[in-house]
């Protein structure tokens, strides 16, 4: 078992998702995508930022967050199971402060709308990235970087 799974809850920005996807290949995390998407996985934006790497990963695609939800129940069956550890501007635990586990699921919401609130009560845990006052939020393909070198940091894996 891979030590992470990066999921991306309803992409909208390819360029986003197709760099977020080149991270995982390269640090050899799981990846998903919770659709639907708001946009064709051949997107030539998706593809050049993926690059090559996207031929080196196997991409989990769930239908919808039911269809996501009903994943993790089946992997916790088998005792593979992961917190849902989502990444959100409204969560109160700094990323830093959190203890990652191996087998934990990253979620990032929508680029432009973050996690809807039955993503958010559904999480295990919510994480921020603790920024200055005047700043709503960084770019999601930066945050899912910062918060996956962390984990992967804890768990020895860097």
């Amino acid at each position: 078992m891979t030590p992470l799974t990066l999921a991306l809850f309803q992409p909208d920005i390819p360029q986003n998702a197709g760099t977020m996807l080149r991270m995982c290949a390269c640090l050899g995390i799981e990846a998903a995508i919770v659709g639907p998407a708001g946009f064709p996985v051949t997107d030539a934006a998706f593809r050049r930022a993926g690059m090559d790497y996207l031929d080196q990963i196997t991409i989990r695609r769930h239908a919808s967050f039911d269809a996501f939800q009903a994943w993790r129940a089946a992997r916790a069956a088998e005792g593979v199971g992961g917190r849902l550890v989502l990444l959100s501007t409204r969560a109160t635990t700094s990323y830093v402060s959190c203890k990652f586990e191996s087998g934990d699921i990253l979620l990032v919401g929508r680029e432009s709308a973050g996690a809807p609130d039955e993503v958010f009560a559904a999480a295990d845990l919510a994480v921020r990235i603790p920024m200055q006052p005047q700043a709503r939020s960084l770019n999601v393909a930066v945050s899912a970087a910062m918060v996956a070198g962390e984990a992967l940091r804890q768990l020895g894996r860097l």
